[in-house]
């Protein structure tokens, strides 16, 4: 199964230390930044599944990060958990009228703290599970089940339709086969890499409509030694 990554920001080596260990062993994967600037340059590069927000950072405060992310699209929805010793009512209130999902005053339970990230993830999760993929005129519906390129509708298996969504809803990333066979057939099915490899060629070629040239199939890119991504931005040959 495919970890979900959280970025812990605090600037405060001992903390994320501690947070660090408690979340491994409940079976995250774990990143960290220091300040605000590392963290935005984490979360665009590393892409992060929710981030735990310290409120007083250098270089600008974790409230700034938070209201900067709901700014931009790519990260308007990223679950954010406001992780601080600011416990006045008052700043409750403001860290979830700037975006927080959730807000947990230090000292805290790391039981609590870890319930309260699934918690979060869970709803992410629903709000995100009927919502619309779009990459340029490549749209997935997923209430539907259908998908188009420019209102003309592609016809594609089940399974190249299952990667097509996983890969949309976790663009830029590189995932190695065993990360898209655990995501896509399941954990507790084994299948021949290579029958990955034949799926990924067959859902290139569904979307190499006429019309719309090779463009959609050059967005699902082989990532050499590692794997593959689907990224909006077309790799050099």
């Amino acid at each position: 199964m495919i970890k979900v990554t959280l970025l812990i920001v605090d600037d405060e080596v001992a903390i994320r230390d501690m947070i660090r260990i408690s979340l491994e062993h409940a079976g995250f994967n774990v990143i960290s930044a220091k300040n605000s600037s590392e963290a935005y340059v984490k979360i665009f590069d590393l892409k992060p599944d929710l981030v735990l927000l310290d409120w007083m950072l250098p270089g600008g405060s974790g409230i700034e990060l938070a209201r900067r992310l709901r700014r931009d699209d790519s990260t308007k929805d990223l679950p954010i958990i406001m992780l601080t010793a600011k416990a006045s009512e008052d700043n409750i209130i403001q860290g979830l009228d700037e975006g927080a999902d959730d807000y947990v005053v230090k000292p805290f339970s790391p039981k609590e703290l870890i319930a309260r990230i699934r918690s979060v993830l869970r709803r992410a999760e629903d709000r995100n599970t009927n919502a619309p993929l779009s990459v340029g005129d490549l749209l997935l519906d997923p209430a539907t089940h259908r998908v188009s390129i420019k209102d003309r509708a592609l016809e594609m298996g089940p399974t190249e339709y299952k990667l097509l969504k996983f890969f949309m809803q976790n663009k830029e990333r590189v995932y190695s086969r065993n990360h898209i066979q655990d995501a896509v057939w399941g954990a507790n099915v084994y299948i021949e890499q290579r029958t990955i490899d034949v799926h990924i060629r067959r859902l290139r070629q569904a979307l190499s409509i006429e019309g719309a040239g090779d463009g959609y199939a050059a967005l699902v890119q082989t990532v050499r030694g590692a794997g593959y991504r689907f990224s909006e931005r077309i790799s050099e040959p």
